[in-house]
């Protein structure tokens, strides 16, 4: 039988699942009874939002043919996903939606697609609605793609007019699947790549693979080549979009294995399962390296074991998630996790919550900066753990508690990216001042037509990840949309921030600004801390200082006891001792005083 392995991308609410849905009921794969909207979103939490979070493989036949279908995220923080996806197929369709028109997103997916060298069938979605505008649409996908108006397809994911053109454009435009690098080495022996793992509770670690030369039975013994682990195969076969089971896997399809593994770390995206332990592994994919860093702390010390093996299994499942033990002196012991945007994180968190259990605290997000310090001072000023391999001069650094002190700073290099921001030709001035504000520069500018804008920037990835998303739609009425990738590390003038509660610096709220920002997000920090700091019988200084430089400063007044209220007429020094007797007692009781920076505290200067 032929194969054709295809993915499907688009921006967010395109309409991937939906078309997903009407392949899956035009091809006959399930029948209607079984079918439901978005069926391939199988997380309760996908259901919830109406996005799609996880990539999801099923295998269809029409007309003869196999096809091999993964459905793919539209969201930014999730292009890992995509990436995965593109490297398991030959061809993808990009959906682009007839009302909308191109976004943001549609032509990062659509490089990446590219790059991949996949056959690209370019497909126009929505067609039913009122606000349909397809021969404007088709206009830009021509000017985007270099195509021919004829080669768009024209459909309806909702009513399934097309659908069926579609399937046969599938078969007809996508190549058959072929292993030119297995062909060229002439390898006698099956080969696969794992490109998702999730963990059974009753049968081990399962692969989702794409076979890419020879064939694996049930019982053959495999070789995860990375983790160097061998397996039984205890069962495999094909997504329907359950599991169902197969006497084999042959070269050319995509499905699972269960290998049986009992550990989350046996079986790793990227890898080769191979049936001989010295083949050589497939090109997998470049290791990814996150944008975003927050703290994971349990809210009861106790449940730490129970987040730490939360986290090994969400790791397996989610390539992009990055995980490191660390301490922190107000919240304990917890792990320095590293996300691809702020949607992931927030997607990690209430997934750990939700299938796991898991009681979470989470720090304010930060990004990764490279300090490169004095090579003399190394082994004092920070862990060797941190330094980079190629540089051993310099540190990689997420916590601002391991910013070493700026005597031995020679520099300090942050993240930027290469941002895209699609918007009405009116939200220009509002863009431009929004992305100037948080220090980006803008390189680009082009107009896909009258009156729509395609803006490229550079700027600090500090700079968005907190609110921009949230200020960029309510600053163009909902209208833009915005994609970026990193384009490496840029020298800056950057300082460590630090919050003093009585002149002592209380290191777990210190954090990693530009220099002209310390001011504005110093005052926040203070302000905040004044609200919820209980106040104490001695006056508390709250300062935010760099180095030895106090930048913003709020006092927390004293409780003052009315220590004149018995005196009753006499001499006016009869009051005045006793107020200086207060006054000596506060301050003695100051010199003995301590701030203890209670959880909650902590927790809403992270709010800010």
């Amino acid at each position: 039988m032929e194969i054709r392995n295809f993915c499907i991308i688009a921006h967010i609410d395109h309409g991937k699942s939906t078309l997903a849905d009407r392949m899956i009921e035009k091809t006959g794969t399930l029948q209607k009874r079984e079918m439901k909207h978005q069926l391939l979103d199988t997380m309760d939490l996908e259901r919830e939002r109406g996005i799609t979070i996880k990539l999801q493989p099923v295998r269809m036949n029409f007309e003869g043919v196999q096809l091999n279908l993964i459905d793919t995220p539209g969201h930014t923080d999730f292009r890992y996903e995509v990436s995965r996806s593109l490297a398991a197929c030959e061809g993808a369709i990009l959906l682009v939606d007839s009302s909308q028109g191109i976004q943001a997103q549609t032509i990062a997916v659509l490089y990446m697609a590219m790059e991949h060298n996949l056959k690209v069938i370019p497909v126009l979605n929505k067609i039913d609605l009122p606000a349909a505008d397809p021969e404007r649409v088709s206009e830009e996908v021509v000017k985007l793609l270099g195509c021919k108006k004829e080669d768009i397809l024209r459909i309806s994911a909702k009513d399934g007019s097309g659908v069926d053109e579609l399937l046969r454009s599938v078969i007809n435009r996508v190549p058959k699947p072929l292993n030119a690098e297995c062909k060229k080495q002439n390898v006698k022996c099956s080969r696969a790549l794992i490109f998702d793992a999730v963990m059974d509770q009753y049968r081990g670690a399962v692969a989702y693979v794409r076979m890419m030369d020879g064939e694996l039975k049930k019982g053959d013994k495999i070789y995860c080549l990375k983790t160097k682990k061998s397996f039984e195969v205890i069962d495999l076969g094909h997504f329907s979009p359950k599991y169902v089971s197969d006497s084999s896997l042959s070269e050319g399809e995509i499905g699972y294995i269960v290998t049986g593994g009992k550990d989350v770390l046996d079986v790793s995206t990227g890898d080769t399962i191979s049936s001989k332990e010295d083949a050589n592994p497939l090109p997998g994919y470049k290791v990814l390296q996150p944008m975003v860093f927050a703290g994971l702390y349990p809210s009861e010390a106790d449940d730490y074991p129970q987040l730490r093996e939360a986290l090994k299994k969400l790791a397996m499942n989610d390539a992009a998630l990055n995980v490191e033990p660390e301490r922190n002196a107000a919240l304990g012991n917890g792990f320095r996790t590293g996300f691809l945007g702020l949607l992931h994180m927030d997607i990690v968190q209430e997934r750990l919550e939700r299938e796991y259990d898991c009681n979470l605290i989470i720090t304010a997000p930060s990004v990764l900066y490279e300090v490169k310090v004095i090579a003399k001072s190394i082994g004092d000023v920070v862990r060797t753990s941190l330094l980079k391999e190629d540089e051993p001069d310099t540190a990689l650094i997420s916590n601002p508690a391991d910013f070493p002190n700026p005597t031995n700073i020679v520099e300090v290099r942050e993240p930027w990216v290469k941002m895209e921001i699609l918007c009405r030709n009116e939200d220009v001035g509002a863009v431009m001042k929004l992305v100037q504000d948080r220090r980006g520069v803008q390189s680009s500018m082009e107009y896909l037509d009258a009156d729509r804008v395609l803006m490229h920037f550079e700027i600090p990835l500090q700079s968005i990840v907190m609110d921009f998303f949230d200020t960029l739609k309510s600053s163009t009425a909902g209208y833009a949309s915005m994609s970026y990738d990193s384009i490496g590390y840029k020298a800056g003038d950057l300082v460590k921030l630090q919050i003093l509660l009585l002149g002592e610096p209380a290191e777990a709220l210190s954090t990693i600004v530009h220099r002209i920002e310390a001011h504005s997000v110093g005052a926040i920090i203070c302000k905040k801390l004044k609200e919820v700091i209980p106040r104490a019988q001695y006056q508390i200084p709250i300062q935010a200082a760099i180095g030895q430089k106090v930048v913003a400063r709020e006092t927390l007044s004293a409780f003052r006891k009315d220590v004149t209220a018995g005196l009753y007429g006499g001499d006016v020094s009869r009051k005045r001792k006793q107020l200086e007797k207060q006054k000596k007692g506060k301050k003695r009781l100051k010199n003995m005083g301590k701030v203890t920076l209670t959880q909650e505290a902590f927790l809403s200067v992270l709010k800010r």
